[in-house]
């Protein structure tokens, strides 16, 4: 679609069938390279880049984005003024438009940017010492994961100058928490689709109101118009909803090779400059009397999942391409703090709900299918099978009378209950987490709804009740009784006998299994010690929350560190 000549990926990432030339990072050689950038004659109006979003077709829309968009996100001070100084966490997908922040306004402005692989990215404890070693003082998180990860960062948080959050509707309790247990000296709700590029509004938290229900989207950008309108295109009063529409310099192109669909997002601006345009988000809002924005929700079936904003006819377009489906409509459904993609089915050239049993139309075999077609977080969450669809007495679909899916619907097994404690602790945490009535020990997490958030925030729940488990293990083995096997080996691990002999005259190597040492590393440790090596009773690795104990220490230089 977007007519790419180049490739450029890791070696593991080559695409087989793809007739484009590629370049793999770690074969590059640039010995010979010029030491400068080639003249290259840019004009403001030319593409920086396309980034692609979920289409209601089944074909993601490519949001082509100026270059001047982007200088006027990077160089626009309204959100947060970068500083050389400041060291910024990489955190987003470079597909997710948080990147354009993280990337070029961190380096347009002079700052440094600090990559955060995805493995540290999805472990809490790991993100906070990462933040901690590598300084970081900018960070932005979606909002689906402030509840989940913010008691992690509790050290992290105080040390920032700036966290932002934003993507989706941001947890007001979570939101709460941070300000009252570990604020960061600015806290930033940021709103705006990539259309716009990035950010179009934002707000400083810093207290809410008793009783709120949702945090504000705040005050446009500078050079940026917002405007509140009826179904007549007319200003909306004050407290009163209607569609928001996006004008000024962040604005997108258009998208790629779609004029019809960039003619009908991207409107005349009648409140502009003549040929001046807005975009249409689809967002209902509405203005408080203090001139910041209230987000009200979704005019269309779009919908934002963990910060990801999905297209439903996309999903819908997906599965109708499966065979044996002959209609298909997916739902939002929230579930307590979540929402979850439900998927109802009707099977082809039949009525019956039969069409739909085959082991190839199963929950299991239809997520598998999709997920050649679609990413993770599009992949519904539960397949409901139905004779016909429900339709209004105008013979519309009625939406309201889908109803809500069971534990097969789920892609639950044949129900075997959990053996021993172990495998009836994490049936327990399962069932809280999921919202299910029972887990059987041959469930798959992620079959039964579970998503990367939910794996770290299970992953933590099991940490506190001292299973020592990455979660990387949960990906790994996701059925409960192979998890359960997992949290047994991880608590059989041998651990060596101190080896250090009582009035010891000196320590080697030889006798710390758990470190790799050299000797003159040992003697300078042990130099330290009053009373030399035969006060020394044992020398071993640091456990994470120690890290974050002797940083505090270390930094503070007061007293004695104590650790336990």
């Amino acid at each position: 679609d977007c007519g790419a000549r180049l490739l450029l990926c890791r070696e593991d990432f080559r695409l087989a069938g793809v007739d484009i030339p590629h370049v793999a990072i770690e074969r590059l050689d640039l010995r010979g390279a010029q030491a400068t950038c080639p003249p290259v004659a840019t004009h403001p109006l030319q593409a920086a880049y396309v980034m692609y979003t979920s289409g209601s077709t089944g074909q993601p829309k490519g949001v082509v984005v100026p270059h001047q968009a982007v200088a006027h996100f990077a160089l626009n001070g309204a959100h947060v003024t970068l500083q050389p100084s400041d060291r910024v966490a990489f955190l987003a997908n470079v597909a997710f438009d948080a990147s354009t922040f993280e990337v070029w306004a961190t380096l347009l402005n002079g700052a440094s940017s600090v990559v955060i692989e995805q493995a540290v990215l999805l472990d809490p404890p790991a993100l906070a010492r990462r933040m901690l070693d590598q300084q970081v003082s900018i960070a932005h998180l979606t909002a689906g994961l402030l509840p989940g990860y913010w008691r992690a960062l509790a050290e992290v948080l105080p040390q920032l100058r700036c966290l932002l959050t934003g993507g989706d509707r941001a947890d007001v309790a979570a939101v709460a928490d941070i300000l009252e247990q570990a604020a960061p000296q600015c806290l930033l709700h940021c709103y705006g689709p990539t259309e716009t590029t990035t950010f179009a509004a934002t707000y400083r938290v810093q207290a809410l109101e008793r009783g709120a229900q949702s945090i504000a989207l705040g005050r446009p950008l500078d050079n940026t118009r917002i405007h509140i309108l009826d179904a007549w295109g007319q200003p909306c009063p004050i407290g009163v909803a209607g569609e928001l529409h996006i004008a000024g310099a962040g604005l997108a192109r258009g998208y790629l090779n779609r004029p019809e669909l960039t003619a009908e997002r991207f409107v005349p601006d009648p409140f502009g400059a003549p040929g001046s345009r807005m975009y249409r988000s689809g967002d209902l809002a509405r203005w408080r009397v203090d001139g910041t924005l209230d987000f009200l929700g979704r005019n269309d079936h779009q919908v934002k999942i963990r910060g990801f904003r999905i297209e439903l006819g996309e999903i819908e377009a997906a599965l109708q391409a499966c065979p044996g489906v002959r209609e298909a409509v997916v739902l939002a459904r929230q579930d307590g703090e979540h929402k979850r993609l439900v998927a109802y089915l009707v099977g082809e050239e039949s009525v019956s709900p039969d069409a739909l049993t085959p082991e190839s139309l199963s929950s299991e075999a239809l997520r598998t299918q999709l997920s050649t077609r679609l990413p993770e977080y599009m992949l519904p969450a539960a397949y409901v099978r139905l004779p016909a669809l429900p339709l209004t007495p105008n013979g519309k679909l009625d939406r309201q009378a889908l109803p809500e899916p069971d534990a097969s619907a789920l892609g639950s097994r044949a129900y075997e209950p959990p053996q021993g404690a172990i495998e009836e602790t994490l049936a327990a945490l399962w069932c809280e987490l999921l919202g299910l009535a029972q887990v059987g020990r041959h469930d798959d997490f992620f079959a039964l709804g579970g998503h990367s958030l939910l794996a770290v925030r299970l992953i933590e729940r099991m940490r506190e009740l001292g299973w020592a488990l990455e979660v990387r293990a949960l990906f790994a083995t996701p059925v409960l009784a192979a998890l359960a096997a997992s949290v047994v080996a991880a608590r059989a691990v041998a651990v060596p006998p101190n080896t250090i002999p009582a009035g010891c005259g000196r320590i080697t190597p030889e006798l710390l299994p758990l470190l790799e040492l050299t000797q003159p590393e040992i003697d300078a440790a042990v130099v330290c010690v009053p009373g030399g090596a035969a006060q020394v009773q044992d020398i071993y690795p640091l456990a994470p929350l120690q890290h974050g104990l002797l940083f505090h220490h270390l930094a503070s230089a007061q007293g004695d560190v104590y650790l336990t």
